[in-house]
């Protein structure tokens, strides 16, 4: 049987969500063709690959918890600097926000 997923799960899948979508339309805004494509698949899909090897639930390379969150920092600075690069500080600062409070919860639930 699986663990129930708790509230703290939903939101960090909301949040790696709209991490992926937001570099895929950062990808699409920033740039121009051809590279606007390229950018649009391949932010995203490095992001994805980040996560499976370090963030997952059952990561590919079993880190130190501070490397761990050294590199969700990166992906949530990059989101946040995608936004703010296509414009939309606020948007960006709400992301970050969101994604920094709910990776800190998460870090202090692993910890402990």
């Amino acid at each position: 049987m699986l663990p129930r997923a708790t509230p703290l799960d939903i939101v960090r899948v909301v949040v790696l969500v709209a991490a992926l979508a937001s570099l895929a339309l950062w990808g699409l805004v920033a740039w121009t063709l051809p590279w606007n494509l390229v950018a649009a698949i391949g932010a995203p899909v490095i992001t994805l690959l980040l996560w499976a090897l370090f963030l997952s639930p059952r990561p590919v390379l079993a880190v130190h918890p501070f490397l761990r969150a050294a590199v969700e920092l990166v992906v949530y600075a990059g989101v946040t600097v995608a936004w703010w690069t296509m414009g939309q500080a606020w948007i960006g600062i709400g992301f970050a926000v969101v994604a920094v409070a709910s990776g800190l919860r998460a870090g202090r639930r692993a910890l402990s």
